[in-house]
């Protein structure tokens, strides 16, 4: 039997009074709706959804872990509001078996366009004015790029398989024939059969207990694009945290993951008196196995999660704050094409930022702020000398490239900075009032650069010329680099961590340091305000008291990994094998395998360890470390 949540009687009450009010705040703005057309354009699908587009997917599917494949039947119910005579469906390295339209095998002919490297290959089937279904039998390559089968040593239990997905930027494709563009939004439903003793689980209503016979139903109502489907299957279990939210594991961490996400409810709740309500009825974690290659994915109702943030102090949630935050940001209004994703990740890190504020303090949000501020000072650095300077523009030029180049630290952080500008230039209350506007006005919709500026202009900005003049908006999203008026604010914590750095590096041995009660937030700050060149002596007195090089919180652990690596710190050589074999985070990956070709040991030794390592990571995380290490194998 299989047992869905239902929401308690008091949350659906909330969300009709929501509901309610939110009509009474988007009626102001229901001209400016009704004349809001974005063109669904996007250099990375095929699919023309102006003529005609899938608005709703039911996908029936087998999963086969002894070929690595999933065998499906994908059918589409299809508008066709062009009188258009086809319907053009983005595919990459699947095997089309049979194609079918309203129920009935399609006479005409079918066509699939010759792949390209990055967008696969248009899959052209004939549509007229009384097609309403089409209906596609197909299977998965070996080795498709979204698709991650770990056999049983990969996962915590090494007992059983396990199945994830990672759909974003365009993966859709290789494990759906679907029209995979973020501006593309529609429902679905879903039966997966799985084998006997494995729970499989989707961005959708999601069972809590596995079914006697492997087969699973799912249903998402509310309209999503591509790029937010999810898969996973494996040996999981479940734990409640809170009316609305949850957390799934293998069984060997749910107990870890539990006490870890305990304040999930606690964020909702925070999120929702900040913007409004949640709107997507439940939300859930689960914790993945180590390869997942990203934080965080913040697929509707279910959040995949990497295991890295399990650090056993809570210390590294604010991960789970950024991927609820999606909820609003990203998931309810999306940007209409991956140049425009500053528009999703951007917000997303304010949001996350207010809602530690809420939480923790404001001196604990702006310890975050900073470190964010470092990490786009180095990013802007980075794509400066490589020849990528226009990539630290907020609105990027993706045409012709792999929309995962534009995944920098530049959406996320300088997209950050700027929102907290207009917040600090036109005042907390009117910015949060403006951003919930935003949010009931736009939901379930999609937005582009162009026309959010125009809405901030309009709405916000337009009020008082003194805040167009001090913001400087078109500099923060067209120009390069970072501008002057970038808002840093500063931390008392973290002047505490100067004091002491200042004393080691008068000459204070690490064992008289004061850093009782540091956070996360002040040991990273400490690891990386390390000088570039370290001396034997001073790495291993810093690793002896603090331990750096066993620490059991990765974000710490990598921060020491890249100083003390290219500064030949034999001590962690081993350490470090052992990380990026069993972690398959990209955030961590890169600057490691940098730091080791950084070392004396250079491109041999990291070449040796990626080859052993290489298996167990995602093509996500394989498609960068392909490049940067020059792996042709």
């Amino acid at each position: 039997m299989k047992f869905y949540r239902t929401l308690s009687l008091a949350s659906i009450a909330l969300l009709f009074a929501c509901s309610s009010n939110e009509q009474k705040e988007t009626s102001i703005n229901k001209e400016e709706k009704e004349e809001m057309k974005i063109e669904l354009q996007d250099p990375h699908s095929y699919s023309k959804p102006n003529d005609a587009a899938v608005t709703h997917l039911s996908w029936d599917a087998e999963v086969d872990f002894e070929n690595k494949i999933i065998k499906a039947t994908a059918t589409y119910t299809v508008e066709n509001k062009n009188n258009a005579k086809e319907i053009i469906l983005d595919t990459k390295n699947l095997n089309i078996l049979a194609i079918m339209t309203n129920e009935s095998e399609a006479e005409e002919k079918i066509s699939l366009d010759k792949a390209d490297p990055i967008l696969g290959s248009a899959l052209h089937i004939p549509i007229n004015e009384n097609t309403k279904t089409v209906s596609i039998k197909y299977e998965t390559s070996e080795g498709a790029a979204a698709l991650q089968f770990l056999d049983p040593a990969q996962t915590a239990g090494k007992k059983h398989p396990f199945l994830f997905t990672q759909s974003q930027a365009i993966l859709a494709r290789t494990w759906i024939p679907i029209q995979d563009s973020p501006g593309i939004r529609f429902t679905y439903d879903a039966t997966v059969k799985v084998p006997k003793g494995m729970l499989a689980l989707m961005s959708a209503e999601n069972p809590t207990e596995m079914s006697e016979d492997g087969v699973y139903t799912f249903k998402m109502d509310q309209a999503v694009p591509s790029y937010l489907m999810a898969l996973s299957v494996g040996n999981i279990e479940y734990r409640s945290l809170g009316p609305e939210t949850g957390v799934y594991a293998e069984p060997e961490l749910i107990e870890a993951a539990a006490y870890e996400f305990a304040d999930m409810q606690n964020m909702v709740d925070t999120a929702e008196a900040l913007y409004g309500p949640y709107r997507w009825g439940i939300y859930d974690v689960i914790v993945l196995p180590p390869s997942f290659p990203f934080g965080g994915m913040e697929n509707p109702r279910l959040t995949f999660a990497t295991p890295t943030i399990i650090a056993g102090d809570r210390s590294l949630t604010a991960l789970i704050a950024h991927e609820l935050a999606h909820s609003w940001s990203g998931n309810l209004v999306t940007n209409v094409n991956w140049e425009d994703i500053w528009l999703n990740e951007g917000f997303t890190v304010y949001f996350e930022n207010r809602i530690m504020e809420e939480i923790f303090g404001a001196d604990f949000a702006n310890m975050l702020a900073i470190l964010s501020y470092q990490d786009l000072q180095d990013e802007v650095k980075d794509l400066t000398e490589n020849g990528r300077a226009a990539d630290t523009r907020l609105k990027v030029d993706l045409e012709g490239r792999d929309p995962d180049e534009g995944l920098t630290a530049v959406p996320y952080d300088k997209g950050f900075y700027l929102l907290k500008l207009i917040e600090q230039t036109v005042g907390r209350e009117s910015w949060d009032a403006f951003l919930k506007n935003y949010f009931n006005t736009y939901a379930f919709q999609v937005m582009n650069t162009d026309y959010f500026v125009n809405y901030l202009n309009t709405e916000l900005l337009d009020q008082n010329p003194e805040w167009k003049a001090a913001i400087r908006l078109e500099e923060w999203v067209h120009q390069e680099g970072i501008p002057d008026n970038i808002p840093v604010p500063t931390s008392t914590k973290f002047e505490e961590v100067d004091t002491q750095l200042g004393n080691w590096k008068e000459g204070t041995a690490s064992s008289e340091l004061n850093t009782e009660g540091w956070s996360t937030p002040q040991w990273l700050y400490f690891i990386r305000s390390f000088p570039d060149e370290l001396s034997q002596e001073q790495m291993s007195s810093l690793d002896e008291t603090f331990g750096f090089t066993t620490s059991g919180n990765r974000e710490i652990q990598s921060a020491w990994f890249e100083k003390v690596l290219p500064n030949n710190y034999a001590k962690a050589d081993a350490q470090a094998e052992t990380f990026l074999t069993v972690v398959g985070r990209r955030k961590f990956l890169v600057p490691i395998y940098k730091a080791i070709l950084a070392s004396d040991a250079g491109k041999e030794r990291a070449m040796e360890i990626y080859k052993k390592a290489r298996p167990n990571y995602h093509s996500v995380s394989t498609g960068t470390l392909d490049n940067l290490l020059g792996y042709e194998g």
